[in-house]
């Protein structure tokens, strides 16, 4: 039988402090590595995907604070700021690969803006995402990380950096635009990378997580479900249909829908932090499509979830990440 949890936490800002940091900087990293170990030694998951990790250090330093996970893997690609996706794992990994450079296709041939304000194309996801390969009760499972393009908007000003504030509408527009179709671009290529890792392959289970920075309902999320229509809560999930070899299941019906969220926005609650599967983990018995699933968002892992702005400087001080970890079991 085979039993495997995942977990994916965008853990915020997670940067060792230099050696030369004030006091207060270096205990504030405590605390939040403190925080940190205990809610993953609680939800005590098989593998963890880790967003928002300012490198090899932290990644480290997480990894002796919860000494069951003695594999730890970390993307080679970081976005401007220096984070990137990490998997700390109890099991062996025997492959690990980076996704970062889109593929050929239509969909992919996108520009933007860059410090200049000058038109430029973009050709690679602006934070790589990382795949790896364990083996749990004999079976080999894949698992990618994921950490889309944020909704936050950022607007280039020359020999000043950027802002968050556009200078009209236009800008904001403008700007707006260039980051759905550069989150849409990162989620065409994961989506295509797990076509290869799952078409004709009826052996290997995959499980997509991390930070989508979107809800279940936006198209950008919908591109990781596969062929529409025999999603969980649906009358043709139970179902099996020639769609079923490339297609992802969302786990986050089996969220409690009162407990569907991740991260609160000016207080809208929102499930950014969403974990997809193959069919291999929801087998089909007797001609039906079992769902043996358990899913939940643990919003209460350091008391109430903070709501947040788009302004994310007013969060440099914070030791818990705006962000609550988000869990499923396959059991099957």
């Amino acid at each position: 039988m085979l039993n495997v949890k995942a977990t994916t936490w965008n853990v915020e800002n997670f940067f060792r402090p230099s050696a030369g940091a004030p006091a207060a900087d270096q205990q504030r990293y405590q605390q939040k590595l403190a925080l940190l170990a205990a809610t993953i030694a609680k939800l005590d998951p098989d593998v963890v995907a880790l967003q928002e990790v300012g490198g090899l250090e932290p990644l480290v330093d997480l990894q002796q604070r919860v000494a069951k996970y003695p594999h730890a893997h970390i993307s080679l690609f970081p976005d401007d700021r220096g984070i990137r996706v990490a998997f700390l794992s109890k099991h062996v990994v025997s492959a690990q690969e980076d996704i970062v450079d889109f593929p050929p296709g239509p969909a992919l041939q996108i520009k933007g803006l860059n410090a200049s304000g000058d038109v430029v194309p973009i050709t690679r996801m602006g934070r790589g995402a990382l795949r790896i390969r364990i083996e749990v009760a004999g079976v080999g499972i894949d698992l990618m990380t994921v950490h889309l393009k944020s909704k936050l908007l950022t607007f280039p000003r020359p020999g000043r950096g950027s802002s968050f504030e556009p200078r009209d509408e236009d800008e904001r527009a403008q700007v707006a635009g260039i980051a759905l179709m550069r989150r849409s671009a990162e989620a065409v290529t994961v989506r295509m990378r797990a076509n290869a890792l799952l078409v004709g392959n009826a052996t290997t289970p995959l499980i997509v997580l991390g930070d989508f920075n979107d809800v279940p309902e936006a198209q950008t999320s919908l591109l990781f479900n596969g062929p529409p229509g025999s999603e969980l809560g649906t009358p043709g999930f139970s179902r099996p249909d020639q769609g079923d070899d490339a297609r992802l299941f969302s786990v986050a019906e089996a969220i409690p829908a009162e407990r569907r969220f991740s991260r609160k926005h000016r207080g809208r609650p929102e499930l950014l932090d969403q974990i997809f599967a193959s069919e291999e983990l929801f087998p089909v018995m007797d001609n039906r499509r079992q769902r043996p699933v358990q899913a939940d968002s643990f919003i209460e892992f350091a008391g109430d979830l903070a709501s947040v702005t788009d302004n994310p400087t007013e969060r440099a001080d914070k030791v818990a990440p705006d962000h609550a970890p988000v869990s499923a079991t396959f059991a099957t």
